[in-house]
């Protein structure tokens, strides 16, 4: 079936003054967000902006192709939608700035983002999701336990800087806590700027709290957030989604439909199934009933007793774990700290979120899926009618 790329051959050659933004666009310049543009946009202060053809240009000639194909981070393959968009019509000729990256272990938080300014007169916010860092997904689980993460924080913040640069409509999206930070930045940002907003899109990306969920800020948009979740959602189903959703056909099974090149494509939309597998929903119900038994407390501390265990290996990232680093994690549980006090079925848990994060990663980048991605050129229904 047909993906993001063949949507690129299919309707890469019209611009969107012909053919209006939709969906599939979302979840390309969502993509975009991904690919390391440090040193070729220029940031929040400056008001510099460059195609997406020169973009791809800048960043290909610091970047050879053979580095990409040896990246096994969970961003590798968002350069060679960039190359690709830079050669179509459609994408070329918009317009990039504003582009921030910023990582923080102390803080534990990862966050960056971007802005498109598209051929509508309108502008697209992108958020980046959890990149390959222990700090990033670290941010993710603190969501947990965590009113308001700092890469949450900082999406409002960014969102109202950048409404007083641009002028015109918004559009916010992201995929994975990126999405996740499109959502939080249009509901708690400054009601001057909620008002500009068109749409904001949710590409698999966790929930919220309840609290959230209930609030008289989170109704005031709720009607212009699009949740999309592929057929077996794991990242997507995490925390609460009260709101409807859209379910999306993958390509892939299990963790590997996380990926958007996964995500199949007729036309100018996604191809959507009536509900989620009966897997995922499983998996949703016993995330959530094991979660919900937790104090915040508790849950601070196995989140806590999580990543002591991952950074006491010497990784600081997903791809710098190895089995001989791994090999010896059960020790490490029991000897750590801040496992001491937990409950047996915690520290049983604690190991099976350890297994089950590894081999996820290992899922998504294993050698026969990953250069297969890269090779690939390419009446709606839903639980949420469009």
């Amino acid at each position: 079936m047909s993906n993001i790329l063949d949507y690129l051959d299919w309707r890469g050659d019209i611009c969107m003054a012909d053919a209006p933004f939709n969906e599939v666009d979302n979840l390309l310049l969502s993509e975009l967000s991904y690919v390391a543009l440090d040193g070729i946009l220029s940031g929040l202060e400056e008001d510099v902006w460059i195609t997406v053809k020169e973009a791809g240009k800048i960043f290909f000639s610091r970047h050879n192709k053979e580095e990409i194909y040896e990246d096994r981070s969970l961003m590798a393959k968002a350069p060679f939608v960039l190359e690709k968009m830079a050669k179509v019509k459609r994408f070329q000729d918009l317009r990039l700035s504003c582009y921030v990256n910023q990582i923080d272990e102390e803080e534990e938080k990862q966050f960056s983002a971007l802005v498109v300014e598209c051929q509508d007169t309108t502008y697209f916010v992108a958020f980046r999701g959890t990149d390959d860092t222990l700090v990033g997904w670290k941010e993710d689980f603190n969501m947990s336990y965590i009113s308001a993460v700092p890469s949450q924080l900082e999406a409002v913040s960014y969102l109202e800087q950048v409404a007083k640069k641009v002028k015109g409509r918004l559009r916010l999206g992201g995929h994975s806590k990126g999405g996740n930070l499109a959502v939080y930045a249009a509901v708690k940002c400054k009601k001057e700027v909620q008002d500009r907003i068109i749409e904001i899109y949710n590409n698999d990306g966790p929930g919220f709290s309840k609290e959230m969920l209930s609030s008289r800020e989170y109704g005031r948009i709720r009607e212009r957030i699009w949740t999309i979740v592929p057929q077996t959602s794991i990242v997507g189903m995490l925390l609460e989604h009260e709101e409807e959703y859209l379910v999306t056909k993958s390509s892939q099974s299990g963790i590997m439909q996380h990926d958007p090149l996964s995500w199949e494509v007729l036309g100018p939309k996604f191809v959507y199934l009536d509900e989620l597998k009966k897997n995922s929903r499983i998996l949703d119900l016993t995330l959530k009933n094991w979660i919900n038994k937790m104090t915040r407390e508790q849950r601070e501390e196995f989140v806590m007793a999580l990543f002591h265990v991952l950074y006491e290996t010497g990784a600081r990232n997903l791809s710098e774990l190895s089995e001989d680093k791994l090999g010896n994690f059960g020790a490490l549980i029991k000897t750590a700290k801040a496992v001491k006090h937990m409950t047996a079925e915690d520290q049983e848990m604690l190991i099976k979120v350890i297994r089950g994060l590894i081999k996820a990663y290992k899922d998504v980048v294993k050698e026969e899926y990953f250069p297969e991605c890269l090779k690939a050129q390419g009446e709606r229904k839903g639980i949420r009618k469009k």
